[in-house]
Protein backbone atom coordinates (compact mmCIF):
# COMPACT_ATOMS: atom_id res chain seq x y z
CA UNK A 1 0.00 0.00 0.00
CA UNK A 2 1.34 3.43 -0.94
CA UNK A 3 1.85 6.13 1.64
CA UNK A 4 -1.22 7.92 0.36
CA UNK A 5 -3.36 4.85 0.87
CA UNK A 6 -2.07 3.81 4.28
CA UNK A 7 -4.47 4.10 7.20
CA UNK A 8 -3.32 6.75 9.63
CA UNK A 9 -2.05 5.67 13.06
CA UNK A 10 -3.51 8.84 14.58
CA UNK A 11 -6.99 9.78 13.34
CA UNK A 12 -7.55 13.32 12.19
CA UNK A 13 -8.92 15.59 14.89
CA UNK A 14 -12.68 15.54 15.31
CA UNK A 15 -14.40 18.49 13.67
CA UNK A 16 -17.95 19.74 14.01
CA UNK A 17 -20.73 18.48 11.77
CA UNK A 18 -20.97 21.82 9.93
CA UNK A 19 -17.25 22.65 9.97
CA UNK A 20 -16.87 22.56 6.18
CA UNK A 21 -19.41 25.38 5.81
CA UNK A 22 -16.99 27.88 7.40
CA UNK A 23 -15.03 27.79 4.12
CA UNK A 24 -16.45 30.27 1.60
CA UNK A 25 -15.75 28.14 -1.47
CA UNK A 26 -17.43 25.07 -0.06
CA UNK A 27 -20.35 27.16 1.20
CA UNK A 28 -21.00 28.51 -2.30
CA UNK A 29 -20.70 25.02 -3.78
CA UNK A 30 -23.08 23.63 -1.15
CA UNK A 31 -25.80 26.22 -1.79
CA UNK A 32 -25.70 25.84 -5.57
CA UNK A 33 -25.60 22.08 -5.28
CA UNK A 34 -28.59 22.05 -2.94
CA UNK A 35 -30.78 23.90 -5.42
CA UNK A 36 -29.60 21.95 -8.44
CA UNK A 37 -29.96 18.55 -6.77
CA UNK A 38 -33.49 19.38 -5.63
CA UNK A 39 -34.32 20.01 -9.28
CA UNK A 40 -32.67 16.72 -10.23
CA UNK A 41 -34.89 14.78 -7.82
CA UNK A 42 -37.97 16.55 -9.09
CA UNK A 43 -36.91 15.44 -12.57
CA UNK A 44 -36.33 11.83 -11.51
CA UNK A 45 -39.62 11.43 -9.66
CA UNK A 46 -41.56 13.10 -12.48
CA UNK A 47 -39.86 10.95 -15.11
CA UNK A 48 -40.58 7.70 -13.28
CA UNK A 49 -44.20 8.74 -12.72
CA UNK A 50 -44.54 9.79 -16.38
CA UNK A 51 -43.30 6.40 -17.58
CA UNK A 52 -45.43 4.32 -15.23
CA UNK A 53 -48.63 6.33 -15.96
CA UNK A 54 -48.13 6.42 -19.75
CA UNK A 55 -47.18 2.75 -20.12
CA UNK A 56 -48.47 1.11 -16.93
CA UNK A 57 -45.57 -1.31 -17.34
CA UNK A 58 -42.83 -1.75 -14.70
CA UNK A 59 -40.60 -3.34 -17.35
CA UNK A 60 -40.68 -0.10 -19.36
CA UNK A 61 -39.79 1.80 -16.18
CA UNK A 62 -36.78 -0.47 -15.87
CA UNK A 63 -35.81 0.04 -19.53
CA UNK A 64 -35.90 3.85 -19.27
CA UNK A 65 -33.74 3.74 -16.14
CA UNK A 66 -31.45 1.30 -17.91
CA UNK A 67 -31.07 3.77 -20.77
CA UNK A 68 -30.11 6.45 -18.26
CA UNK A 69 -27.73 4.17 -16.40
CA UNK A 70 -25.71 2.31 -19.04
CA UNK A 71 -23.94 5.47 -20.33
CA UNK A 72 -22.85 6.25 -16.78
CA UNK A 73 -21.27 2.83 -16.47
CA UNK A 74 -19.59 3.11 -19.88
CA UNK A 75 -18.36 6.71 -19.74
CA UNK A 76 -17.78 7.49 -16.05
CA UNK A 77 -14.15 6.35 -16.17
CA UNK A 78 -13.59 8.70 -19.13
CA UNK A 79 -15.13 11.42 -16.97
CA UNK A 80 -12.70 10.52 -14.19
CA UNK A 81 -9.75 10.82 -16.57
CA UNK A 82 -10.93 14.29 -17.62
CA UNK A 83 -11.37 15.34 -13.98
CA UNK A 84 -7.75 14.32 -13.29
CA UNK A 85 -6.46 16.27 -16.31
CA UNK A 86 -8.29 19.60 -16.28
CA UNK A 87 -9.31 22.36 -13.91
CA UNK A 88 -12.25 20.73 -12.14
CA UNK A 89 -14.24 23.90 -11.54
CA UNK A 90 -14.26 24.97 -15.22
CA UNK A 91 -14.83 21.41 -16.35
CA UNK A 92 -17.80 21.12 -13.98
CA UNK A 93 -19.31 24.34 -15.35
CA UNK A 94 -19.16 22.86 -18.87
CA UNK A 95 -20.86 19.61 -17.89
CA UNK A 96 -23.52 21.40 -15.82
CA UNK A 97 -24.38 23.57 -18.83
CA UNK A 98 -24.74 20.48 -21.02
CA UNK A 99 -27.01 18.84 -18.41
CA UNK A 100 -29.19 21.96 -18.34
CA UNK A 101 -29.60 21.84 -22.13
CA UNK A 102 -30.76 18.21 -21.99
CA UNK A 103 -33.27 19.16 -19.28
CA UNK A 104 -34.62 21.96 -21.48
CA UNK A 105 -35.16 19.50 -24.33
CA UNK A 106 -36.96 17.07 -22.02
CA UNK A 107 -39.22 19.85 -20.74
CA UNK A 108 -40.04 20.93 -24.31
CA UNK A 109 -40.96 17.40 -25.42
CA UNK A 110 -43.24 16.77 -22.45
CA UNK A 111 -44.79 20.24 -22.62
CA UNK A 112 -45.71 19.65 -26.28
CA UNK A 113 -48.16 16.94 -25.18
CA UNK A 114 -46.82 14.45 -27.72
CA UNK A 115 -45.17 12.06 -25.29
CA UNK A 116 -43.35 9.31 -27.16
CA UNK A 117 -41.84 6.91 -24.67
CA UNK A 118 -38.89 6.16 -26.95
CA UNK A 119 -38.05 9.87 -27.30
CA UNK A 120 -38.15 10.13 -23.50
CA UNK A 121 -35.88 7.09 -23.24
CA UNK A 122 -33.45 8.66 -25.75
CA UNK A 123 -33.29 11.91 -23.79
CA UNK A 124 -32.78 9.96 -20.56
CA UNK A 125 -29.85 8.22 -22.26
CA UNK A 126 -28.36 11.56 -23.32
CA UNK A 127 -28.71 12.74 -19.74
CA UNK A 128 -26.82 9.66 -18.60
CA UNK A 129 -23.91 10.42 -20.95
CA UNK A 130 -23.56 13.98 -19.63
CA UNK A 131 -23.88 12.86 -16.00
CA UNK A 132 -21.06 10.36 -16.54
CA UNK A 133 -18.70 13.26 -17.23
CA UNK A 134 -20.25 15.60 -14.65
CA UNK A 135 -20.20 13.51 -11.46
CA UNK A 136 -16.44 12.73 -11.23
CA UNK A 137 -15.67 16.46 -11.34
CA UNK A 138 -18.40 17.26 -8.81
CA UNK A 139 -17.12 14.73 -6.27
CA UNK A 140 -13.40 15.38 -6.71
CA UNK A 141 -13.81 19.17 -6.52
CA UNK A 142 -14.79 18.85 -2.84
CA UNK A 143 -11.21 17.98 -1.88
CA UNK A 144 -10.03 21.31 -3.37
CA UNK A 145 -12.57 23.39 -1.43
CA UNK A 146 -11.65 22.38 2.15
CA UNK A 147 -8.47 21.37 4.03
CA UNK A 148 -7.86 17.68 4.70
CA UNK A 149 -9.04 17.93 8.31
CA UNK A 150 -12.50 18.99 7.11
CA UNK A 151 -12.89 16.45 4.29
CA UNK A 152 -15.07 14.15 6.40
CA UNK A 153 -17.39 17.05 7.22
CA UNK A 154 -17.52 18.12 3.57
CA UNK A 155 -18.27 14.61 2.27
CA UNK A 156 -20.92 14.03 4.92
CA UNK A 157 -22.52 17.42 4.27
CA UNK A 158 -22.51 16.67 0.55
CA UNK A 159 -24.40 13.47 1.34
CA UNK A 160 -26.79 15.43 3.56
CA UNK A 161 -27.34 17.85 0.68
CA UNK A 162 -28.35 14.98 -1.59
CA UNK A 163 -30.75 13.65 1.04
CA UNK A 164 -32.29 17.07 1.70
CA UNK A 165 -32.86 17.32 -2.04
CA UNK A 166 -34.48 13.88 -1.97
CA UNK A 167 -36.91 15.14 0.66
CA UNK A 168 -37.77 18.44 -0.99
CA UNK A 169 -37.60 17.36 -4.63
CA UNK A 170 -40.33 14.66 -4.48
CA UNK A 171 -42.59 16.87 -2.36
CA UNK A 172 -42.26 19.77 -4.80
CA UNK A 173 -42.71 17.36 -7.73
CA UNK A 174 -45.91 15.95 -6.21
CA UNK A 175 -47.25 19.48 -5.74
CA UNK A 176 -46.37 20.58 -9.26
CA UNK A 177 -47.90 17.43 -10.76
CA UNK A 178 -51.09 17.85 -8.73
CA UNK A 179 -51.61 21.57 -9.39
CA UNK A 180 -49.92 22.05 -12.78
CA UNK A 181 -48.46 19.19 -14.82
CA UNK A 182 -45.56 16.79 -15.08
CA UNK A 183 -43.95 19.16 -17.60
CA UNK A 184 -43.71 21.86 -14.90
CA UNK A 185 -41.27 19.66 -12.97
CA UNK A 186 -38.91 19.49 -15.93
CA UNK A 187 -39.09 23.26 -16.51
CA UNK A 188 -38.26 24.05 -12.88
CA UNK A 189 -35.38 21.57 -12.99
CA UNK A 190 -33.90 23.27 -16.06
CA UNK A 191 -34.04 26.65 -14.30
CA UNK A 192 -32.35 25.24 -11.17
CA UNK A 193 -29.08 24.67 -13.04
CA UNK A 194 -28.49 28.41 -13.26
CA UNK A 195 -27.91 28.56 -9.51
CA UNK A 196 -25.10 26.03 -9.48
CA UNK A 197 -23.46 27.78 -12.46
CA UNK A 198 -23.52 31.10 -10.61
CA UNK A 199 -22.09 29.51 -7.46
CA UNK A 200 -19.26 27.93 -9.47
CA UNK A 201 -18.45 31.30 -11.05
CA UNK A 202 -18.11 32.83 -7.57
CA UNK A 203 -15.74 30.15 -6.24
CA UNK A 204 -12.12 31.32 -6.02
CA UNK A 205 -9.46 28.61 -6.10
CA UNK A 206 -6.03 28.57 -7.78
CA UNK A 207 -6.12 27.01 -11.25
CA UNK A 208 -4.82 23.48 -11.36
CA UNK A 209 -1.33 23.08 -12.79
CA UNK A 210 -1.08 21.30 -16.11
CA UNK A 211 -0.54 17.63 -15.33
CA UNK A 212 1.73 15.31 -17.26
CA UNK A 213 -1.33 13.08 -17.61
CA UNK A 214 -2.76 15.51 -20.18
CA UNK A 215 -0.05 14.37 -22.59
CA UNK A 216 -1.06 10.75 -22.21
CA UNK A 217 -3.69 8.95 -24.23
CA UNK A 218 -7.03 8.59 -22.47
CA UNK A 219 -6.92 4.79 -22.55
CA UNK A 220 -3.42 4.87 -21.05
CA UNK A 221 -4.68 7.02 -18.18
CA UNK A 222 -7.57 4.63 -17.65
CA UNK A 223 -5.25 1.63 -17.55
CA UNK A 224 -3.06 3.41 -15.01
CA UNK A 225 -6.11 4.03 -12.85
CA UNK A 226 -7.10 0.36 -12.89
CA UNK A 227 -3.48 -0.65 -12.25
CA UNK A 228 -3.40 1.66 -9.22
CA UNK A 229 -6.52 -0.05 -7.84
CA UNK A 230 -4.95 -3.43 -8.49
CA UNK A 231 -1.92 -2.45 -6.39
CA UNK A 232 -4.12 -1.32 -3.50
CA UNK A 233 -6.29 -4.24 -2.26
CA UNK A 234 -7.89 -2.12 0.47
CA UNK A 235 -8.97 0.48 -2.07
CA UNK A 236 -10.33 -2.27 -4.29
CA UNK A 237 -12.42 -3.64 -1.41
CA UNK A 238 -13.72 -0.14 -0.66
CA UNK A 239 -14.77 0.23 -4.29
CA UNK A 240 -16.60 -3.11 -4.15
CA UNK A 241 -18.38 -1.99 -0.99
CA UNK A 242 -19.46 1.08 -2.93
CA UNK A 243 -20.68 -0.92 -5.94
CA UNK A 244 -22.32 -4.17 -4.85
CA UNK A 245 -25.09 -2.79 -2.56
CA UNK A 246 -25.93 -0.18 -5.16
CA UNK A 247 -26.96 -2.84 -7.69
CA UNK A 248 -28.90 -5.00 -5.25
CA UNK A 249 -30.40 -2.46 -2.83
CA UNK A 250 -30.37 1.12 -4.11
CA UNK A 251 -32.99 0.43 -6.84
CA UNK A 252 -35.50 0.52 -3.97
CA UNK A 253 -35.75 4.27 -4.69
CA UNK A 254 -36.70 3.92 -8.36
CA UNK A 255 -39.02 0.97 -7.73
CA UNK A 256 -41.13 3.01 -5.30
CA UNK A 257 -43.40 3.94 -8.23
CA UNK A 258 -44.37 0.24 -8.48
CA UNK A 259 -44.90 -0.05 -4.70
CA UNK A 260 -47.02 3.13 -4.66
CA UNK A 261 -49.19 2.07 -7.59
CA UNK A 262 -49.49 -1.71 -7.34
CA UNK A 263 -48.50 -2.80 -3.81
CA UNK A 264 -49.93 -0.06 -1.58
CA UNK A 265 -52.43 1.45 -4.08
CA UNK A 266 -51.43 4.95 -2.94
CA UNK A 267 -51.10 6.87 -6.22
CA UNK A 268 -48.79 9.81 -6.88
CA UNK A 269 -49.33 11.16 -3.35
CA UNK A 270 -48.17 7.84 -1.92
CA UNK A 271 -45.12 7.94 -4.19
CA UNK A 272 -44.21 11.36 -2.80
CA UNK A 273 -44.66 10.11 0.79
CA UNK A 274 -42.55 6.99 0.18
CA UNK A 275 -39.74 8.81 -1.60
CA UNK A 276 -39.65 11.63 0.95
CA UNK A 277 -39.68 9.18 3.88
CA UNK A 278 -36.66 7.37 2.47
CA UNK A 279 -34.96 10.70 1.85
CA UNK A 280 -35.73 11.96 5.36
CA UNK A 281 -34.14 8.81 6.74
CA UNK A 282 -31.17 9.41 4.44
CA UNK A 283 -30.87 12.94 5.78
CA UNK A 284 -30.66 11.58 9.32
CA UNK A 285 -28.15 8.96 8.16
CA UNK A 286 -25.98 11.69 6.64
CA UNK A 287 -26.09 13.68 9.87
CA UNK A 288 -25.20 10.52 11.80
CA UNK A 289 -22.18 9.92 9.55
CA UNK A 290 -21.11 13.56 9.97
CA UNK A 291 -21.50 13.33 13.75
CA UNK A 292 -19.40 10.16 13.89
CA UNK A 293 -16.66 11.61 11.71
CA UNK A 294 -13.83 9.90 13.55
CA UNK A 295 -15.56 6.60 14.34
CA UNK A 296 -17.25 6.44 10.92
CA UNK A 297 -13.83 6.19 9.30
CA UNK A 298 -13.67 2.61 10.53
CA UNK A 299 -14.41 -0.33 8.27
CA UNK A 300 -16.44 -2.13 10.92
CA UNK A 301 -18.89 0.79 11.19
CA UNK A 302 -19.23 0.91 7.42
CA UNK A 303 -19.95 -2.83 7.14
CA UNK A 304 -22.51 -2.64 9.96
CA UNK A 305 -24.37 0.18 8.21
CA UNK A 306 -24.37 -1.79 4.95
CA UNK A 307 -25.79 -4.96 6.53
CA UNK A 308 -28.52 -2.97 8.28
CA UNK A 309 -29.41 -1.34 4.96
CA UNK A 310 -30.22 -4.74 3.47
CA UNK A 311 -32.10 -5.97 6.55
CA UNK A 312 -34.34 -2.88 6.70
CA UNK A 313 -35.35 -3.33 3.04
CA UNK A 314 -36.28 -6.95 3.69
CA UNK A 315 -38.51 -5.76 6.53
CA UNK A 316 -40.00 -3.00 4.34
CA UNK A 317 -40.95 -5.45 1.61
CA UNK A 318 -42.82 -7.60 4.16
CA UNK A 319 -44.99 -4.80 5.56
CA UNK A 320 -48.75 -5.11 4.82
CA UNK A 321 -49.58 -1.42 4.34
CA UNK A 322 -48.09 1.94 3.39
CA UNK A 323 -47.95 3.40 6.89
CA UNK A 324 -46.62 0.19 8.45
CA UNK A 325 -43.83 0.23 5.86
CA UNK A 326 -42.74 3.83 6.47
CA UNK A 327 -40.56 3.20 9.58
CA UNK A 328 -38.65 0.44 7.77
CA UNK A 329 -38.18 2.70 4.76
CA UNK A 330 -36.92 5.49 7.02
CA UNK A 331 -34.30 3.15 8.52
CA UNK A 332 -33.33 1.91 5.05
CA UNK A 333 -32.74 5.48 3.92
CA UNK A 334 -30.66 6.24 7.00
CA UNK A 335 -28.47 3.13 6.67
CA UNK A 336 -28.09 3.64 2.93
CA UNK A 337 -26.56 7.08 3.23
CA UNK A 338 -24.62 6.27 6.42
CA UNK A 339 -22.74 3.40 4.75
CA UNK A 340 -22.32 5.34 1.50
CA UNK A 341 -21.04 8.50 3.21
CA UNK A 342 -18.63 6.48 5.33
CA UNK A 343 -17.32 4.66 2.28
CA UNK A 344 -16.85 7.94 0.35
CA UNK A 345 -15.05 9.61 3.26
CA UNK A 346 -12.58 6.74 3.68
CA UNK A 347 -11.87 6.70 -0.06
CA UNK A 348 -11.31 10.46 -0.21
CA UNK A 349 -8.82 10.23 2.64
CA UNK A 350 -6.74 7.31 1.38
CA UNK A 351 -6.57 7.82 -2.39
CA UNK A 352 -3.68 9.65 -4.08
CA UNK A 353 -4.84 12.97 -5.59
CA UNK A 354 -3.31 12.13 -8.98
CA UNK A 355 -5.75 9.19 -9.21
CA UNK A 356 -8.68 10.75 -7.34
CA UNK A 357 -10.91 11.31 -10.36
CA UNK A 358 -10.32 7.86 -11.81
CA UNK A 359 -10.84 6.01 -8.53
CA UNK A 360 -13.96 7.97 -7.59
CA UNK A 361 -15.31 7.52 -11.11
CA UNK A 362 -15.54 3.80 -10.38
CA UNK A 363 -18.05 4.77 -7.68
CA UNK A 364 -19.82 7.06 -10.15
CA UNK A 365 -20.54 3.85 -12.04
CA UNK A 366 -22.98 3.18 -9.21
CA UNK A 367 -25.43 5.48 -10.97
CA UNK A 368 -25.33 3.05 -13.87
CA UNK A 369 -25.56 0.08 -11.54
CA UNK A 370 -28.67 1.61 -9.97
CA UNK A 371 -30.31 1.61 -13.38
CA UNK A 372 -29.18 -1.94 -14.10
CA UNK A 373 -30.41 -2.98 -10.68
CA UNK A 374 -33.70 -1.18 -11.27
CA UNK A 375 -34.14 -3.07 -14.53
CA UNK A 376 -33.36 -6.34 -12.74
CA UNK A 377 -35.68 -5.58 -9.82
CA UNK A 378 -38.46 -4.39 -12.15
CA UNK A 379 -38.13 -7.56 -14.21
CA UNK A 380 -38.27 -9.72 -11.09
CA UNK A 381 -41.25 -7.69 -9.86
CA UNK A 382 -43.11 -8.50 -13.08
CA UNK A 383 -42.32 -12.21 -12.60
CA UNK A 384 -42.63 -12.83 -8.87
CA UNK A 385 -44.01 -9.58 -7.42
CA UNK A 386 -42.38 -6.41 -6.10
CA UNK A 387 -42.19 -7.64 -2.49
CA UNK A 388 -40.26 -10.82 -3.30
CA UNK A 389 -38.04 -9.00 -5.81
CA UNK A 390 -36.91 -6.41 -3.28
CA UNK A 391 -36.42 -8.81 -0.38
CA UNK A 392 -34.49 -11.27 -2.54
CA UNK A 393 -32.04 -8.69 -3.85
CA UNK A 394 -31.60 -7.08 -0.42
CA UNK A 395 -30.71 -10.49 1.02
CA UNK A 396 -27.65 -10.58 -1.24
CA UNK A 397 -26.29 -7.42 0.43
CA UNK A 398 -26.79 -8.86 3.93
CA UNK A 399 -24.82 -11.97 2.94
CA UNK A 400 -22.15 -9.79 1.31
CA UNK A 401 -21.71 -7.69 4.48
CA UNK A 402 -21.42 -10.79 6.67
CA UNK A 403 -18.90 -12.37 4.27
CA UNK A 404 -16.69 -9.27 4.29
CA UNK A 405 -16.86 -9.08 8.08
CA UNK A 406 -15.66 -12.68 8.38
CA UNK A 407 -13.24 -13.01 5.47
CA UNK A 408 -11.86 -9.46 5.03
CA UNK A 409 -10.43 -8.46 8.44
CA UNK A 410 -8.19 -5.92 6.69
CA UNK A 411 -11.28 -3.99 5.66
CA UNK A 412 -13.22 -4.63 8.90
CA UNK A 413 -10.37 -3.27 11.05
CA UNK A 414 -9.50 -0.35 8.74
CA UNK A 415 -8.98 3.02 10.47
CA UNK A 416 -7.99 6.27 8.77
Amino acid sequence: MTDAAKPQDEPLPRAGVLTALKHRNYRLFWIGNMISLTGDWMDQVALNWLVITVTGNPVMLGLVNLGRGIPIMVFSMFGGVMADRYDRRMYLMTTQTATMLVSVLLAAVVWSGEVNIWVIAALATCRGVVVAFNLPARHTLIFELVPRADVASAVALNSVTIQMAKVMGPLVAAGLIAFFSIAACFVVNAVSFTFVLVSLLMIRIPPKPVREARREKVLTSMRQGFAYLGREPTLLLLVLVGLVPVFFCQPYLSIQAVFAKDVFDAGSTGLGILTSTAALGSLCGGLLAARLQRDARRGSIMLSFMGMFGLSLIAYAAMPSLYAALPCLFIAGAMHIAYNSTNSTILQLVVDDDYRGRVLSTLIMTRGLVSLGTAAMAGLAALIGARWAMSGMASVVVVFAVALWIFAPRLRDLKV
